[in-house]
């Protein structure tokens, strides 16, 4: 069945579907078409992370041969979220005792990845600019986001698209369990006849781009599920509803290692506030470098309380420099007051351990080339901080204090909106000044933070941090 003409018996219209068969010929035309090619996929071990044992598919002259107890967990690259949420899926699969495969759509060298790479680059471009140029964010970044992407109509050309994957994605047996941690590698997946495939959605607010009809779709929170459940604002007129076994709310989607550990790591922040130790600030900057001035506002913010050791500041810039370089210009001599670990993966592994006994004042900067350290420095420093500072992205959904940033994208307010009616974090702060107000009072009232990290103790055992498991379990066709 052509998955552009309808979504879930909702009838999509002629004139849609022909502007979708366009869109893909366009890709087409500029890529080539591979659709009769035969690839094969071989196994390639991913050694930087050691917490997690994955292996990477990567193109190979021989058909696959999958280990036991296989789970794929189809993701691209685009920005650092939905690598993310795919090593926190990999980290459950492993907990839960199965081998978790890498597949990296994006990766290839076929029409399929080049077509997500140069969609990925025109979105990557947008989210630059609309944090540049306000009126480009306001008239069209933010509707897009919000409501353009929410339509129904927008699925379609999507599906026509995910099309050109089914020749990366032909060597998998059909019934191996697979997680797809962005749609198109969900939809990719059920074009190519795959018939275990859950669709872990990653945003908090509904929108029809996510909809991968043929595969079981998983939310984070109970908002988000009524909302798809009736397709809610995604046409003008009432839509035919999600079938009750295409659609589950399992909770946030968490690495092991985090979950498993959050009593002692809620512990051992509460014992830093009682005893004045300094206040660990985790700055995630990423690779688009999104916000620059205000993480330049905080950082001289932040100065008075580094000099009286009050707080230790902690930069994640990803496997990009161009916030780094940034920061040097504006702050001269800057770098000569960091301790950097670029390209250091070990030391900063050394550092993260040693950061569960010392005080660590001061400031420190991280950065690595490779994908897999940059992603998960994040979650080594992220056990160890007391204040995650991040814009409201998949890290909305971690169970740790959180200090949210202004939004990119309409859409991500709503994950904004979800953590701070949890409790694990502040409200979004939309300007330099009350992103320095709100490091004023978690500095100056550790009540704050106690509360936060209590209420994720709480959540942890309501279930909220359980969603990665449950996908799993999903996948490999358990009831949850």
């Amino acid at each position: 069945m052509d998955k552009s003409t309808s979504v879930f018996g909702n009838p999509i219209d002629e004139k849609t579907q022909k502007k979708a068969e366009k869109s893909k010929q366009k890709f087409i035309k500029r890529f080539g078409d591979d659709s009769e090619a035969v690839y094969h996929l071989g196994l390639k071990p991913i050694t930087q992370i050691k917490e997690i044992k994955m292996q990477n598919l990567v193109f190979s002259d021989e058909p696959l041969t999958l280990p036991e107890k296989p789970l794929v967990v189809g993701n691209i690259r685009m920005g650092f979220g939905h690598y993310r949420i795919s090593m926190a899926i990999a980290s459950c699969a492993q907990a839960l005792g199965y081998n978790p495969l890498w597949l990296d759509l994006a990766s290839f060298d076929a029409t399929g990845s080049k077509m997500i790479s140069a969609q990925n680059d025109l979105y990557s471009m947008g989210s630059k600019l609309s944090q540049k140029v306000a009126l480009f964010n306001k008239l069209y970044w933010e509707p897009l986001n919000s409501e353009g992407f929410r339509k129904i109509t927008y699925n379609a050309a999507d599906q026509k698209n995910a099309e050109l994957l089914v020749p990366i994605l032909a060597d998998l047996p059909k019934d191996v369990p697979y997680v797809a941690t962005h749609v198109w590698p969900s939809q990719g997946a059920v074009h190519a006849g795959l018939t275990h495939v859950v669709n872990a959605i990653p945003d908090n607010w509904p929108m029809g781009l996510h909809l991968s009809e043929g595969a079981i779709h998983t939310v984070q929170t109970p908002f988000a599920y009524l909302g798809y459940k009736m397709l809610n604002g995604m046409a003008k007129d009432s839509l035919a509803h999600i079938p009750d076994d295409a659609l589950y709310q399992v909770g946030h989607y968490v690495d092991h290692e985090l979950v498993a550990n959050i009593e002692e790591d809620c512990d051992s922040r509460i014992d830093r506030l009682d005893n004045d130790k300094p206040i660990r600030f985790l700055m995630t900057v990423g690779g688009a470098g999104a916000g620059a001035d205000l993480y330049l506002a905080m950082i001289r913010h932040l100065a008075s309380y580094l000099k009286d050791k009050k707080a230790t500041l902690i930069i994640n810039f990803g496997d990009h420099l161009d916030m780094w370089e940034y920061i040097k210009k504006k702050l001269p001599g800057f770098e000569k007051n960091c301790k950097c670990f670029f390209d250091e993966y070990g030391k900063l592994e050394q550092f993260a351990e040693m950061l569960d006994g010392d005080t660590a004042a001061g400031i420190y900067a991280v950065y690595n080339k490779d994908i897999f350290e940059a992603v998960y420095s994040t979650n080594l420093l992220m056990r160890r901080c007391d204040v995650l500072v991040t814009k409201p992205s998949e890290l909305s959904f971690y169970p740790v204090p959180k200090l949210m940033m202004r939004h990119i994208g309409g859409h991500e307010v709503y994950g904004a909106i979800h953590a701070q009616e949890l409790g694990d974090s502040t409200f979004e702060c939309e300007d330099a000044a009350s992103l320095c107000n709100m490091i004023d009072a978690l500095i100056g009232d550790k009540m704050i933070l106690k509360t936060m990290c209590r209420q994720i103790v709480d959540l942890k055992k309501s279930g909220v941090y359980d969603g990665g498991y449950k996908v799993v379990k999903l996948a490999v066709g358990e009831r949850i």
